[in-house]
């Protein structure tokens, strides 16, 4: 009897070696599991954490401190601002966390948009001519003197709240003549002057604005860039030609796929067809020359009709690249093209402008607590 409970305690004790050895060895698996993951699919899943996660993440070992600094996000990404077709309900989209937020904003009834520049919108009001800007995020509306906003773009300098902003437009006259319209919030009217321009520069609703080091850079519908000055009030066309592209760029609805933006002072300037890669320019200022870019060093750019924007220090997935103004997979997914894979995101994704109207779909630069707002 004696030797029988011996050996069953023995069994017993064998039993739960055993199991202790196969808890350790698991344990051992998982942790080797996470300490082996491959770097990309490591970056991706940081990626998606808050900037407080990640400095707690970084801390965990030097490997994860690598991946964490690697794609910490210093600044916020523009989001999409959506216009709907009816009502007063605003869709808001963050391509970097991939989620859509929404606002009530009943103060752009009956108003389209201009332009976007330092978190505030430009708008008008066709049946009143009525020019306001308005902040969505502290719902804040400053007015401007009234103007009839015909077939011409408008933009700003920078935010309506400093002293310093400007806003201009300019409409065609004939080939050689447009008409500059400009004023400053406080103002009480427009002032609008006439200019003749050495060069053949044709003013459209399908022109692009940006403003860089000082004065506004305008790209025509045929790639000439015309130069206004607001302080010495001097408008010019450079000598320029036009960025060169192939012929197959040039097809339907080739004008909607042009966008231009500013960053740390250089003019950028990209070109789109459905069905090639985005060619994207560089003015060299000095030669007066167009460049073509292969690489953005690790910059990312926001491009919409009206108004595109440049980023620096996003997430790492999301460097050196471009982003356009169209969601797929029911809001899931922001088209893309990548200047190191040479390709669009989605793959089998391309742009075709003809298939939507541009005035419907904005980037807008946020705060960086935009999260934590009344949504």
């Amino acid at each position: 009897m004696g030797g029988r409970k011996r050996k069953l305690k023995s069994l017993a004790e064998t039993i739960t070696n055993s199991n202790r050895k196969a808890s350790k060895k698991k344990e051992k698996l998982e942790l080797q599991t996470w300490s082996y993951l491959p770097a990309e699919l490591l970056e991706l899943i940081v990626s998606r954490l808050t900037l407080r996660d990640n400095i707690r993440v970084s801390v965990v070992c030097k490997r994860w401190h690598s991946a964490a600094i690697s794609v910490r996000v210093v600044n916020q990404s523009p989001l999409l601002m959506y216009f709907p077709r009816f009502g007063d309900l605003y869709e808001f989209y963050d391509p970097s966390q991939r989620k859509i937020y929404s606002l009530e904003l009943p103060e752009l009834t009956g108003s389209r948009i201009c332009y976007t520049k330092d978190g505030w919108l430009l708008l008008y009001r066709p049946r009143s001519h009525r020019v306001f800007f308005f902040n969505p995020f502290t719902r804040k509306i400053i007015k401007v003197p009234r103007f009839e906003l015909t077939y011409q773009i408008v933009a700003f300098s920078c935010a309506p709240t400093s002293s310093s902003c400007i806003l201009f437009t300019l409409k065609h006259i004939s080939p050689t003549v447009v008409a500059i319209s400009t004023c400053r919030p406080g103002e009480r009217e427009w002032t609008t002057v006439n200019f003749q321009n050495r060069l053949p520069f044709v003013s459209s609703i399908w022109n692009k604005l940006a403003f860089c080091n000082g004065v506004f850079y305008c790209l025509s519908l045929t790639g000439w860039l015309g130069v206004f000055n607001p302080e010495e009030r001097s408008w010019s066309v450079l000598a320029v030609p036009p960025p060169k592209c192939p012929e197959n760029f040039f097809a339907k609805n080739w004008w909607k796929g042009k966008f231009m933006a500013e960053h740390e002072g250089n003019i950028l300037v990209i070109y789109t067809c459905s069905s090639e890669n985005p060619i994207i320019f560089k003015l060299d200022q000095t030669n007066m020359v167009w460049e073509e870019m292969t690489t953005l060093d690790g910059v990312t750019l926001f491009a919409s009709f009206l108004s595109s924007h440049a980023r620096t220090d996003l997430p790492g997935i999301m460097r050196n690249s471009v982003y356009f103004s169209k969601v797929r997979f029911y809001g899931r997914c922001c088209i893309s093209y990548s200047l190191d894979s040479c390709r669009y995101h989605p793959r089998k994704d391309c742009h075709d402008w003809g298939e939507q109207d541009p005035f419907k779909k904005i980037w807008i630069e946020a705060p960086q607590d935009f999260s934590t707002l009344n949504w």
